[in-house]
């Protein structure tokens, strides 16, 4: 049979329905999908080494004979293994395979085999567990750099390498260039037969680098002309004028002068929304910078022309917190914000579901509540997402789209977070957005002294506790699980059972030993989201009001929360959270005037994990952190938090590959200057617009 780029998977030989079906749970169904699902990695199985010359500590090579015949042992119920030795002229290799009983009948004595895998050393006796294996007079994969492939239940690296072969013989030539020739010449870049071949079967390493090469850059140049014409596009369009008002009048209406980086930044949203057309901004800026005074200089504009604001937040506490303090604001300047969540009862949805229609209410605050098809405005014109990276670009869009219930033209679109991204990757998952930066704290901030200390510290850390509890202050203690299991989302750790890690602390048993045991007399409490809203709500409302001393929460407090008196913040298993969780959880304290704390518990005794922690200790700039999580951690957990639709990188490494974003974006920028629509690069504009047409950003 020819197989094409178009060959369904179940057509090629030893594919039946059953594998078709499990090859299509990692998203393959065609041939021409092999050829774009890359490795993960590879493996060197170029040189044969004796059993004796045999490196230790890495996967290796040997051809030798086996001495004897394998034995099968049955230890228990779910496991056997099979045993035997192998020797060549140098020495002896001692074999052992887990539950992999056909060993028993592959293996005959006195043939030889090539076996790959990790030689150990036992006193003196050398011995491998696991290897794969092969006869040394029919090598398949030995002699050769084989490629790992990503993988699911049923589905072996076997296979994966048989069939991804059988693709790249047949329809690697045909695959086809979609690279302007012109750009591929100046970069220096590999033809397209060439990557697809040496990315998944290369001869050396330097092929394999050149393929690579290729690919990043192809990927990074797709996804920045595609981000590019976005924007373009979004910006074209005709939006709601709101005229500027004299900024002073909104001035008079703060409690404290802003800071110049919030002058600059409201500047750029006015020219923005006076502009005509529909504001696409995102208000990047570090824990407590002041982005939420911003979003009330939008909705105040807005309010001024006779048009709504929506603000979505994340969750019904920070709403609720929003709520308070946007009324506090902007209630004398005869602006009236309304509440919406899923806690309220159904007497005051309909309410304000009522007075929102109406065009009552100016600036209306809630959750996922706000998408609601009974939820209708007069005069959408203004929508503010906060914490940006919960929602994503189809909840903002059902958001968008009722501003069309009042004629209205297209919103203007305002996202803001308080979650430092590396400007590396910025480029990429911001592309679409204009960005501002508010990079100054208000002044008068002390920063957060913060330690990373062990386990035996524990008492000493109790009784610090107990020490600022005493001189009126409130205390923070940060669990990675609740009871059961950890909360979901992101809300409460990365942990799903408390129970798979003994270790871990868990809010609703924790806080009940520090009531009981250890803070008898101080008052407290607990928090996590499986709780009821109205519970959660009363919670905080108590802490707020200094009522409880210690709250013991899950990061369902790493959101927004505002408690100026708290300045101790206690995360117990630091190691569990990424870098740029652990400084959003220590932005809850250093609000106030009192000097803060920040205390990381950490039993791991591995040298990455302390110095990763340890880089908490030595600044509290929130870009700085994320630059150095994502150089350890690698851009995977931005990507997955943004939800924003854009098409994933299956090669490029954002930690490493700055240098090839820089140059993709440049030639991409430089290319739909001369040539907006693509057309001299039809190949080029199908492949741009194939990308983004499948995920939500539609780029027709």
């Amino acid at each position: 049979m020819a197989i094409t780029l178009d060959t369904p998977l179940d057509q090629f030989p030893g594919v039946g329905e059953a594998r078709a079906k499990k090859l299509e749970k990692l998203g393959l169904t065609r041939c021409a999908q092999l050829l774009t699902y890359f490795p993960r990695d590879y493996e060197d199985r170029r040189q044969i080494d004796s059993i004796r010359s045999a490196p230790l500590g890495r996967k290796v090579c040997v051809r030798a004979m086996a001495a004897e015949h394998p034995r099968l042992a049955r230890i228990r119920r779910g496991l056997e293994l099979v045993q035997l030795r192998v020797v060549d002229q140098a020495g002896a290799l001692h074999l052992t395979f887990f539950n992999q009983s056909y060993v028993e009948r592959a293996l005959r004595a006195g043939e030889e085999y090539i076996f790959f895998g990790m030689v150990e050393e036992h006193g003196s006796r050398r011995a491998m567990v696991n290897p794969i294996f092969e006869p040394a007079d029919r090598r398949n994969t030995t002699g050769r750099i084989i490629p790992v492939y990503p993988l699911t239940a049923g589905i072996s690296n076997h296979l994966m390498l048989s069939l991804t072969q059988r693709a790249v013989e047949a329809c690697a030539g045909s695959a086809q260039e979609t690279l302007p020739p012109s750009i591929r010449l100046e970069h220096g870049l590999a033809q397209a037969e060439f990557a697809y071949r040496n990315i998944h079967f290369p001869d050396t390493f330097q092929a394999l680098e050149l393929a690579r090469q290729r690919l990043t850059f192809e990927e990074l140049f797709y996804l920045s002309a595609g981000l590019t014409m976005l924007k373009t596009r979004r910006g074209g369009g005709s939006g709601q004028a709101v005229p500027s008002r004299p900024q002073n009048d909104f001035l008079a209406l703060l409690p404290f002068p802003p800071t110049g980086a919030q002058l600059r930044v409201m500047e750029e949203i006015a020219g923005d929304m006076a502009s005509g057309r529909p504001m696409n901004r995102l208000v990047q800026g570090d824990v407590g910078s002041g982005k939420t005074v911003v979003a009330a200089f939008a909705a105040w504009l807005a309010a001024g022309a006779g048009c709504q604001t929506a603000l979505m937040a994340p969750t019904e506490v920070l709403a609720e917190q929003h709520w308070r303090s946007l009324s506090a604001l902007l209630r004398p300047a005869g602006i009236w914000v309304g509440l919406l969540t899923g806690g309220l009862t159904q007497k005051e949805k309909r309410e304000t579901r009522k007075a929102l229609a109406a065009g009552e209410i100016d600036l209306i605050i809630g959750t996922h509540a706000l998408i609601s098809p009974q939820v209708e405005f007069r005069r959408l014109a203004l929508i503010v997402a906060d914490e940006q990276h919960r929602f994503g670009v189809a909840q903002r869009a059902a958001l968008a789209g009722k501003s069309e219930q009042g004629g209205m033209p297209p919103p203007h679109v305002l996202v803001m977070s308080a979650t430092p991204i590396p400007r590396t990757l910025a480029l990429i998952i911001y592309g679409d957005l204009d960005v501002s930066i508010i990079d100054q704290l208000p002044p008068g901030r002390t920063p957060v002294e913060t330690y990373v200390v062990h386990e035996d510290k524990r008492q000493r850390m109790y009784n610090f506790v107990r020490r600022l509890v005493g001189e009126g202050r409130q205390a923070y203690i940060i669990c990675p699980a609740v009871e059961e299991k950890a909360e979901d989302g992101g809300q409460g750790g990365q942990w799903a059972q408390a129970e798979a890690r003994p270790d871990l602390k868990a809010v609703t048993t924790y806080a009940e030993t520090l009531r009981t045991q250890v803070f008898p007399d101080l008052r407290v409490a607990f928090l996590h989201g499986k709780m009821r809203p109205r519970e959660k709500e009363a919670v905080m409302s108590s802490f707020a009001a200094g009522e409880i001393d210690v709250l013991v929460s899950t990061t369902v407090v790493e959101v927004g929360v505002d408690v100026p008196n708290a300045a101790l913040i206690v995360v117990e298993n630091a190691e569990c959270f990424g870098l740029s969780q652990l400084h959003q959880l220590r932005g809850r304290v250093g609000r106030g005037k009192h000097q803060s704390y920040c205390i990381l518990i950490s039993d791991n005794r591995n040298e990455e994990t302390r110095q990763r922690l340890k880089v908490m200790t030595k600044t509290t700039d929130g870009f700085q952190i994320a630059e150095e999580d994502l150089r350890l951690r690698g851009p995977g957990d931005f990507f997955g938090a943004r939800q924003h639709g854009l098409p994933g990188l299956k090669v490029a490494d954002l930690g490493c590959d700055t240098q090839l974003l820089q140059e993709a974006r440049q030639a991409a920028e430089q290319l739909l200057a001369q040539d907006p629509a693509l057309t001299s690069c039809p190949a080029t504009a199908e492949r741009v617009t194939e990308l983004f047409t499948q995920q939500a950003d539609a780029l027709n």
